[in-house]
């Protein structure tokens, strides 16, 4: 702390992040993963950064020659989530567990193979990592478990039946996990975004000048409208709060929720 003395005991937690941890990020290589891992690459962690796109991976990789290793797949091949375990170094501290959402589709329109795809994509491969990453933290008595959901955790979502329906079940799984591991330095939540400005976003902005036939710029204002706070999230935020999540400062925190919606949910 520059020689200063600080005002509270143990003040070593002030600082964010003031001594070099490892961790793992799924779903690096853009939105909301890749500013958590450039995030945490800037605090001098230590990145473990996983994607399936690897021109992105690389492009991070020379941000921060010193702080980040890369590993390209999907996680949802069991195959590739085998061999990435195997070679995760012996320590790791925390896991920022991201990827992208299913379809989009009312329950009268989904098939049943599509609910089978979306478990897959939602819930078995996020279990397994769990299964691997839970006895290298019990050994340490430390871990940081963060999953990045969606604002339809607490409030469903117009036409994504299948996110609002599976994602659900991660909120149950983070709880759960809480109550039976108590007693360790293992902490469990949620972060539940909404808007932010990242590709899928201006997704969003294209579907909803489509539908309306007005102009991106039109879209995107009436869609900055619907947000209480009048503007959508900026990752570099959202980014901060998850590294908080996932530092030692945190260590009270676990079994929550955390919105990140601009007030959407309230």
């Amino acid at each position: 702390m520059h020689g200063e003395k600080c005002y509270f005991e143990k003040c070593e937690k002030v600082l964010l992040m003031n001594t070099s941890k490892t961790y793992l990020i799924t779903g690096a290589s853009s939105g909301l993963g890749l500013a958590v891992a450039d995030n945490l690459a800037l605090k001098r962690q230590k990145v473990i950064a996983v994607a399936r796109g690897e021109e992105k991976l690389i492009q991070l990789k020379s941000s921060h020659p010193d702080f980040v290793s890369i590993y390209t797949g999907d996680l949802t091949d069991d195959n590739f989530l085998m061999n990435l375990t195997a070679s995760l170094p012996e320590k790791i501290h925390g896991v920022f567990i991201n990827a992208g959402g299913p379809p989009a589709g009312r329950f009268e329109d989904l098939s049943i193979s599509e609910w089978d795809d979306a478990y897959q994509l939602v819930i078995r491969w996020k279990i397994q990592l769990i299964k691997h990453l839970l006895p290298v933290f019990l050994k340490q008595n430390y871990g940081r478990i963060l999953f990045s959901e969606s604002t339809s955790v607490t409030r469903p979502v117009s036409n994504l039946v299948l996110s609002n329906s599976l994602r659900m079940s991660i909120v149950g799984l983070v709880r759960t996990l809480v109550s039976e591991y108590k007693g360790t330095a293992i902490t469990f939540n949620v972060l539940a975004p909404g808007f932010h400005e990242t590709k899928a976003v201006e997704r969003v902005y294209k579907k909803l000048s489509d539908q309306k036939n007005i102009s991106l710029t039109e879209a995107k204002k009436q869609l900055d409208a619907s947000i209480p706070v009048g503007h959508t999230g900026n990752p570099q935020d959202y980014a901060e709060l998850a590294s908080w999540i996932l530092s030692d400062a945190a260590s009270f925190i676990t079994g929550q929720v955390f919105n990140i919606d601009g007030g959407v949910s309230v």
